[in-house]
Protein backbone atom coordinates (compact mmCIF):
# COMPACT_ATOMS: atom_id res chain seq x y z
CA UNK A 1 0.00 0.00 0.00
CA UNK A 2 1.28 3.42 -0.89
CA UNK A 3 0.30 6.62 1.13
CA UNK A 4 1.48 10.21 0.19
CA UNK A 5 1.23 13.43 2.78
CA UNK A 6 0.00 16.20 0.78
CA UNK A 7 -1.22 19.13 1.23
CA UNK A 8 -2.36 22.54 -0.33
CA UNK A 9 0.48 24.63 1.33
CA UNK A 10 3.76 24.22 2.44
CA UNK A 11 4.25 24.64 6.19
CA UNK A 12 1.69 22.57 7.44
CA UNK A 13 3.46 19.56 8.47
CA UNK A 14 3.75 17.20 5.70
CA UNK A 15 7.58 15.71 6.43
CA UNK A 16 6.78 16.09 10.27
CA UNK A 17 3.62 13.62 9.72
CA UNK A 18 5.03 11.53 6.89
CA UNK A 19 8.47 10.91 8.94
CA UNK A 20 7.34 9.95 12.44
CA UNK A 21 4.41 8.06 10.79
CA UNK A 22 7.39 6.09 8.52
CA UNK A 23 9.18 5.18 11.74
CA UNK A 24 6.17 4.83 13.90
CA UNK A 25 5.09 2.04 11.56
CA UNK A 26 8.74 0.72 10.77
CA UNK A 27 8.66 -0.53 14.23
CA UNK A 28 5.75 -3.44 13.74
CA UNK A 29 7.06 -3.90 9.76
CA UNK A 30 9.16 -3.53 6.35
CA UNK A 31 8.60 0.65 5.38
CA UNK A 32 9.47 2.38 2.86
CA UNK A 33 9.46 6.74 2.80
CA UNK A 34 9.97 8.60 -0.01
CA UNK A 35 11.08 12.20 0.35
CA UNK A 36 9.43 13.33 -3.21
CA UNK A 37 9.46 17.39 -2.35
CA UNK A 38 12.74 17.31 -4.53
CA UNK A 39 13.35 21.23 -4.40
CA UNK A 40 13.99 21.25 -0.84
CA UNK A 41 13.86 17.62 0.64
CA UNK A 42 14.80 17.79 4.08
CA UNK A 43 13.49 13.70 5.28
CA UNK A 44 16.93 13.08 5.92
CA UNK A 45 17.23 16.16 9.11
CA UNK A 46 15.31 13.42 11.21
CA UNK A 47 15.69 10.63 9.95
CA UNK A 48 19.21 8.95 11.74
CA UNK A 49 19.66 6.38 8.19
CA UNK A 50 22.75 5.02 7.44
CA UNK A 51 23.68 6.27 3.29
CA UNK A 52 23.70 3.08 1.14
CA UNK A 53 24.10 4.66 -2.39
CA UNK A 54 23.73 7.81 -4.26
CA UNK A 55 22.49 8.01 -8.11
CA UNK A 56 22.53 10.20 -10.48
CA UNK A 57 19.05 10.77 -12.25
CA UNK A 58 19.22 12.36 -15.78
CA UNK A 59 17.14 13.55 -18.34
CA UNK A 60 17.12 13.79 -22.04
CA UNK A 61 16.86 17.08 -24.23
CA UNK A 62 17.11 17.73 -27.61
CA UNK A 63 20.66 19.62 -29.01
CA UNK A 64 20.65 21.17 -32.47
CA UNK A 65 22.64 20.07 -34.88
CA UNK A 66 23.27 23.14 -37.29
CA UNK A 67 24.99 21.31 -39.66
CA UNK A 68 22.35 18.75 -40.93
CA UNK A 69 19.50 21.00 -39.92
CA UNK A 70 17.59 22.65 -43.52
CA UNK A 71 15.42 25.40 -41.53
CA UNK A 72 12.02 24.04 -41.77
CA UNK A 73 10.97 24.83 -39.08
CA UNK A 74 8.61 22.11 -38.02
CA UNK A 75 10.27 21.13 -34.83
CA UNK A 76 9.10 24.52 -33.23
CA UNK A 77 5.48 23.86 -34.70
CA UNK A 78 5.40 20.79 -33.55
CA UNK A 79 6.82 20.98 -29.97
CA UNK A 80 3.52 21.41 -27.74
CA UNK A 81 5.67 23.09 -24.42
CA UNK A 82 7.31 25.51 -26.70
CA UNK A 83 10.51 24.55 -25.95
CA UNK A 84 11.86 24.79 -29.43
CA UNK A 85 12.04 27.97 -31.21
CA UNK A 86 13.01 29.29 -35.13
CA UNK A 87 14.84 32.86 -34.90
CA UNK A 88 16.38 33.71 -38.39
CA UNK A 89 18.90 30.85 -39.14
CA UNK A 90 18.97 29.36 -35.68
CA UNK A 91 17.31 26.96 -33.84
CA UNK A 92 16.56 27.56 -30.37
CA UNK A 93 16.21 24.97 -27.97
CA UNK A 94 15.25 25.69 -23.90
CA UNK A 95 15.82 22.95 -21.82
CA UNK A 96 13.78 24.55 -19.05
CA UNK A 97 10.75 23.59 -21.25
CA UNK A 98 11.20 20.65 -22.28
CA UNK A 99 9.60 17.63 -21.06
CA UNK A 100 11.66 15.11 -23.31
CA UNK A 101 9.10 14.01 -24.84
CA UNK A 102 10.97 12.88 -28.16
CA UNK A 103 8.93 14.55 -30.34
CA UNK A 104 10.99 17.03 -32.38
CA UNK A 105 13.69 14.60 -32.32
CA UNK A 106 12.04 11.52 -33.75
CA UNK A 107 10.07 13.31 -36.21
CA UNK A 108 12.70 15.49 -37.99
CA UNK A 109 13.46 14.85 -41.45
CA UNK A 110 16.65 16.08 -41.34
CA UNK A 111 17.85 14.35 -38.12
CA UNK A 112 19.36 17.78 -36.75
CA UNK A 113 18.01 17.30 -33.15
CA UNK A 114 19.36 14.04 -32.07
CA UNK A 115 18.77 13.61 -27.66
CA UNK A 116 21.80 14.17 -24.90
CA UNK A 117 21.61 13.32 -21.49
CA UNK A 118 21.60 16.15 -19.33
CA UNK A 119 21.91 15.92 -15.11
CA UNK A 120 18.50 15.75 -13.28
CA UNK A 121 19.31 15.35 -9.99
CA UNK A 122 20.42 12.40 -7.38
CA UNK A 123 18.52 9.67 -5.68
CA UNK A 124 20.15 9.14 -1.79
CA UNK A 125 18.94 5.61 -0.16
CA UNK A 126 19.44 5.19 3.45
CA UNK A 127 18.39 2.26 5.98
CA UNK A 128 17.47 2.63 9.65
CA UNK A 129 16.43 -0.46 10.56
CA UNK A 130 13.17 -1.99 9.33
CA UNK A 131 12.96 1.49 7.32
CA UNK A 132 14.07 1.94 3.88
CA UNK A 133 14.81 6.12 3.40
CA UNK A 134 15.09 7.27 -0.47
CA UNK A 135 15.06 11.41 -0.69
CA UNK A 136 15.31 12.65 -4.31
CA UNK A 137 17.18 16.11 -4.85
CA UNK A 138 16.48 18.25 -7.80
CA UNK A 139 19.82 19.88 -9.26
CA UNK A 140 20.29 23.86 -8.45
CA UNK A 141 18.63 25.71 -10.76
CA UNK A 142 16.16 23.27 -12.34
CA UNK A 143 12.47 24.52 -12.68
CA UNK A 144 11.26 21.39 -14.03
CA UNK A 145 10.37 18.80 -10.46
CA UNK A 146 8.22 16.50 -12.07
CA UNK A 147 10.25 14.31 -14.24
CA UNK A 148 12.89 13.48 -11.29
CA UNK A 149 9.71 12.47 -9.27
CA UNK A 150 8.86 9.90 -11.91
CA UNK A 151 12.42 8.86 -11.88
CA UNK A 152 12.26 8.34 -8.37
CA UNK A 153 8.71 6.30 -8.54
CA UNK A 154 9.99 4.13 -11.32
CA UNK A 155 13.44 3.37 -8.66
CA UNK A 156 10.97 2.38 -6.31
CA UNK A 157 9.13 -0.18 -8.10
CA UNK A 158 12.21 -1.18 -9.21
CA UNK A 159 13.62 -1.23 -6.20
CA UNK A 160 11.58 -1.63 -3.54
CA UNK A 161 8.88 -3.63 -4.37
CA UNK A 162 8.50 -6.39 -2.00
CA UNK A 163 7.99 -3.69 0.56
CA UNK A 164 4.05 -3.72 1.33
CA UNK A 165 3.97 -0.96 2.87
CA UNK A 166 5.44 3.09 1.44
CA UNK A 167 4.74 6.70 2.20
CA UNK A 168 5.51 9.65 -0.02
CA UNK A 169 6.22 13.56 1.54
CA UNK A 170 4.55 14.84 -1.67
CA UNK A 171 5.57 18.67 -2.67
CA UNK A 172 3.64 21.22 -1.75
CA UNK A 173 0.53 22.84 -3.54
CA UNK A 174 -2.03 21.60 -6.12
CA UNK A 175 0.47 21.90 -9.49
CA UNK A 176 2.26 19.74 -11.25
CA UNK A 177 4.83 18.32 -8.91
CA UNK A 178 1.86 17.56 -5.92
CA UNK A 179 -0.30 15.38 -8.63
CA UNK A 180 3.05 13.93 -10.16
CA UNK A 181 4.07 12.59 -6.62
CA UNK A 182 0.28 11.33 -5.33
CA UNK A 183 -1.21 10.05 -8.73
CA UNK A 184 0.52 6.42 -8.10
CA UNK A 185 -1.13 6.36 -4.29
CA UNK A 186 -3.69 4.59 -2.56
CA UNK A 187 -4.86 6.68 -0.28
CA UNK A 188 -3.83 10.18 0.37
CA UNK A 189 -3.78 11.94 3.79
CA UNK A 190 -4.28 15.60 3.73
CA UNK A 191 -2.52 17.75 6.37
CA UNK A 192 -4.19 21.29 7.00
CA UNK A 193 -4.08 23.74 10.45
CA UNK A 194 -7.62 25.25 11.53
CA UNK A 195 -6.89 29.07 10.09
CA UNK A 196 -8.87 30.88 7.04
CA UNK A 197 -5.36 30.12 4.92
CA UNK A 198 -5.25 26.64 6.27
CA UNK A 199 -8.98 25.96 4.51
CA UNK A 200 -8.55 28.12 2.00
CA UNK A 201 -5.57 25.85 0.85
CA UNK A 202 -7.12 22.54 1.49
CA UNK A 203 -10.21 23.02 0.04
CA UNK A 204 -7.85 23.47 -3.28
CA UNK A 205 -6.20 19.86 -2.37
CA UNK A 206 -9.40 18.32 -1.78
CA UNK A 207 -10.87 19.43 -5.14
CA UNK A 208 -7.43 17.79 -6.74
CA UNK A 209 -7.48 14.89 -5.02
CA UNK A 210 -11.14 13.96 -6.11
CA UNK A 211 -10.34 14.88 -9.67
CA UNK A 212 -7.98 12.06 -8.88
CA UNK A 213 -10.16 9.86 -7.86
CA UNK A 214 -8.18 8.72 -4.92
CA UNK A 215 -8.91 7.91 -1.29
CA UNK A 216 -8.49 10.46 1.54
CA UNK A 217 -8.41 11.41 4.93
CA UNK A 218 -7.29 14.98 6.57
CA UNK A 219 -5.13 15.35 9.46
CA UNK A 220 -5.52 18.97 10.93
CA UNK A 221 -2.19 19.91 12.62
CA UNK A 222 -1.84 22.65 15.76
CA UNK A 223 -5.23 21.53 16.42
CA UNK A 224 -6.57 24.46 18.62
CA UNK A 225 -5.30 27.45 17.31
CA UNK A 226 -7.67 29.63 14.64
CA UNK A 227 -11.49 28.68 14.07
CA UNK A 228 -13.27 25.84 13.42
CA UNK A 229 -14.22 26.55 9.62
CA UNK A 230 -12.07 23.99 8.56
CA UNK A 231 -14.23 21.25 11.22
CA UNK A 232 -17.35 22.38 9.91
CA UNK A 233 -16.02 22.29 6.33
CA UNK A 234 -15.20 18.26 6.91
CA UNK A 235 -18.28 17.75 8.21
CA UNK A 236 -20.26 19.67 5.60
CA UNK A 237 -17.85 17.99 2.65
CA UNK A 238 -18.09 14.39 4.04
CA UNK A 239 -14.53 14.19 4.07
CA UNK A 240 -13.24 11.89 7.36
CA UNK A 241 -11.52 13.48 9.92
CA UNK A 242 -8.54 10.99 10.46
CA UNK A 243 -6.91 12.69 13.72
CA UNK A 244 -5.88 15.77 15.58
CA UNK A 245 -2.13 17.12 16.63
CA UNK A 246 -3.00 19.11 19.76
CA UNK A 247 -0.41 22.87 19.21
CA UNK A 248 1.75 22.53 21.79
CA UNK A 249 4.90 24.22 22.81
CA UNK A 250 6.44 21.11 23.31
CA UNK A 251 5.73 19.35 19.58
CA UNK A 252 7.59 22.67 18.32
CA UNK A 253 10.71 22.04 20.58
CA UNK A 254 10.91 18.39 19.35
CA UNK A 255 10.65 19.61 15.74
CA UNK A 256 13.23 22.22 15.83
CA UNK A 257 15.91 19.95 17.62
CA UNK A 258 15.06 17.02 14.69
CA UNK A 259 13.38 15.27 17.22
CA UNK A 260 10.48 12.56 16.59
CA UNK A 261 7.54 13.57 18.04
CA UNK A 262 6.10 10.46 18.61
CA UNK A 263 8.55 8.87 21.03
CA UNK A 264 7.94 11.86 23.43
CA UNK A 265 4.45 12.64 22.77
CA UNK A 266 1.42 10.44 23.44
CA UNK A 267 -1.29 12.13 21.82
CA UNK A 268 1.06 12.26 18.56
CA UNK A 269 1.53 8.09 19.08
CA UNK A 270 -2.23 7.95 19.43
CA UNK A 271 -2.69 10.65 16.21
CA UNK A 272 -0.11 8.10 14.19
CA UNK A 273 -2.06 5.26 14.99
CA UNK A 274 -5.27 6.28 14.10
CA UNK A 275 -4.14 7.20 10.90
CA UNK A 276 -2.60 4.05 10.16
CA UNK A 277 -5.57 2.04 10.96
CA UNK A 278 -8.07 3.95 9.13
CA UNK A 279 -5.55 3.98 6.14
CA UNK A 280 -5.00 -0.15 6.19
CA UNK A 281 -8.30 -0.47 6.47
CA UNK A 282 -9.18 0.92 3.18
CA UNK A 283 -7.39 -2.01 1.53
Amino acid sequence: MRIAIASGKGGTGKTTLAVNLALFAAETEPVLLMDLDVEEPNGSIFVEGVLQSETAVYREVPRWDQSACTLCGKCSAWCAYNALLKLGDTILVMPNLCHSCHACSELCPAEALPMKQESLGKLSYLECGNLRFVESKLDIGLEQASPLIAESLKYADKMFSDIGFQIIDSPPGTACAMLSAVKTADFVVLISEPTPFGLHDLNLAVETIRQLSIPFGVVVNRDGIGNDDIYKYLEQEGIVLLAGIPNQRRIAEIYSQGGLLYKAIPEFRTSLDKVLRYAKGIR
